[in-house]
């Protein structure tokens, strides 16, 4: 799965990349978090960063609460299940990150955070789709989920799932409206695992509060009793 990422790029690198244009009042962010509200790239408006809620209310079960929200959908499956296959279509879009979170469990009660980066550290995207919906008091929002695939080589020593990653061409085909839906699940693959680093981070990255650099940094994997632990 992906539950945290981190966009911590400044406002001029994110639009010289994505060619579009950013939101006033972004700010870098170190441990983005489901529930959210972050910056996303749509199909309909490619030019424009829009700030959507992590977390999509599926078309059966509009007005439930944040906690029963879905936040990732696996894309071997997103052209099939009726809760996804319309915005699959419809309402794709790509998630900028320069980084995501997970979690090696050592044991019953203990896990270690791992970073995982582009391997020259450069922004990237998470596939996505987006949908809206009306809240408990009548306002629309907008939401979205991120596409999991299997893992690659980088990945899978930590989790059995990872997030679809897109270079500048699989984003301008996702985002093509028009794109057959072939070409557009052919995208839908692991990152290659060569263009791929990941390290052990502070326990910091825990805590959905803690949203600074300091979460970012490299760290020595410790036990639950505090002791230095190596392992693979």
């Amino acid at each position: 799965m992906c539950g945290r990422y981190s966009l911590s790029k400044s406002k001029e690198e994110l639009e010289e990349r994505f060619q579009a244009e950013m939101l006033a009042d972004f700010n870098p962010r170190y441990n983005i978090a489901p529930t959210q509200l972050v910056p996303v790239i749509t199909s309909q408006s490619p030019k424009g960063f829009s700030n959507f809620y992590w977390g999509i209310t599926p078309d059966f079960g509009k007005n439930r609460p944040v906690s029963q929200k879905l936040i990732n959908a696996k894309a071997e499956t997103i052209n099939q299940k009726i809760s996804f296959k319309t915005a699959f279509r419809q309402r794709r879009c790509i998630i900028p990150a320069d980084g995501f979170y997970e979690w090696k469990r050592l044991g019953k009660k203990t896990s270690v955070p791992y970073r995982f980066t582009h391997r020259d550290d450069e922004l990237f995207s998470f596939a996505g789709i987006w949908d809206e919906y009306e809240s408990v008091n009548g306002e629309t929002q907008h939401t979205f989920l991120i596409l999991t695939t299997t893992p690659n080589e980088t990945v899978s020593g930590v989790h059995d799932r990872m997030p679809v990653i897109f270079d500048r061409k699989a984003e301008k085909l996702w985002l093509d409206p028009y794109q057959e839906e072939e070409e557009l699940l052919g995208i839908l693959k692991p990152y290659p695992a060569d263009s791929m680093l990941n390290f052990t981070v502070s326990p910091l990255v825990n805590s959905v509060q803690n949203d600074s650099p300091a979460v970012m940094r490299k760290t020595s994997p410790m036990d639950q009793h505090g002791n230095y632990t190596l392992f693979g």
